[in-house]
């Protein structure tokens, strides 16, 4: 936008045939200072934005209009509440172009639909939502009779004499943390130090192994988990195999035991035989051949 249209838009430029004399510039163009806005004022009307209060069902076509949902609606005043002035707002809703009215209730403070739409009912409970229940017309009559204020008054007296010793050591605590402004910030910042010093020296360690991540300090649930663990090994394979070869052995010999090392010893042999020859370049016999060479030699 150009400086001549940026003036224009700000109603700071000044044509050559306008003189002090004709007055402000929208008298001098026949028009209202807020332009569109206000083209029904005549009938008391002023174009305004509107932001919907509550969730509401749209009468036109029963889809919900949700809270927040802004509109250019009509403003006008309908009535009086005392001095208090009733305003009345009017506007099509986006989805079916449906007319909507709703206005403003000073002695209930709050917003009323008049037509187009009904508002969405939405019950909770004020315990889960944390909230403070606040009086019905009908206990606020209530309270005009002096004995039921005189019995409330008394439960409200028993409820705050209860909660009196909790607040009073929560406000206790809240000064003391509060008193003093420069310790606080030096206790904070000395354990941001500690804070920074354990990383770098964890961020060091882990280093060191040559991991790429900060480990954590050990712990005692750690090193109980670490204990709980057993890995399987050979040398609890081997000890449970000798175990039972010496069960399955007699014991009234040492029989078993000599044939067995006798047979040990002579597969040693035959695989060292093997291993020579195949170093001098022969050839290890197969079981085709030797069964081949005692044939012959009956023949012969």
């Amino acid at each position: 936008m150009s400086s001549l249209a940026a003036a224009r838009a700000d109603n700071f430029y000044y044509p050559p045939e306008w003189s002090p004399k004709k007055g402000s510039l929208n008298k001098f163009r026949g028009q209202h200072a807020l332009r569109e806005r206000a083209r029904k004022i005549d009938q008391g009307i002023l174009i305004i934005r509107f932001e919907m209060p509550f969730n509401i069902w749209c009468g036109g076509c029963e889809s919900m209009i949700a809270k927040g949902v802004r509109f250019n609606a009509e403003k006008k005043q309908v009535g009086n509440y005392y001095s208090t002035k009733i305003w009345s707002f009017s506007m099509k809703s986006a989805c079916c172009k449906h007319e909507i009215v709703i206005q403003t209730d000073p002695k209930n403070c709050a917003y009323v639909i008049i037509s187009g739409a009904q508002k969405k009912t939405e019950d909770y409970d004020a315990e889960d939502a944390e909230t403070l229940v606040l009086p019905v017309d009908e206990d606020k009559s209530k309270l005009v009779d002096p004995f039921y204020r005189l019995e409330h008054q008394e439960e409200d007296l028993k409820k705050k004499k209860k909660a009196e010793p909790l607040l009073v050591r929560l406000q206790r605590v809240s000064d003391t943390r509060h008193s003093d402004d420069y310790a606080m910030n030096k206790a904070l910042r000395a354990t941001l130090r500690g804070q920074k010093k354990r990383v770098a020296e964890e961020e060091a360690a882990a280093k060191k192994v040559g991991l790429g991540i900060r480990l954590l300090p050990p712990s005692t649930e750690d090193a109980a988990t670490a204990a709980s663990v057993k890995f399987a090994h050979k040398f609890d394979k081997n000890r449970r195999d000798k175990r039972a070869m010496i069960y399955s052995g007699s014991i009234f010999g040492s029989s078993g035991s000599s044939k067995h090392s006798e047979l040990e010893s002579k597969r040693r042999k035959i695989n060292a035989s093997a291993a020579s020859k195949l170093l001098v370049g022969g050839f290890k016999p197969s079981s085709w051949s030797e069964a081949t060479v005692p044939s012959k030699k009956r023949r012969v």
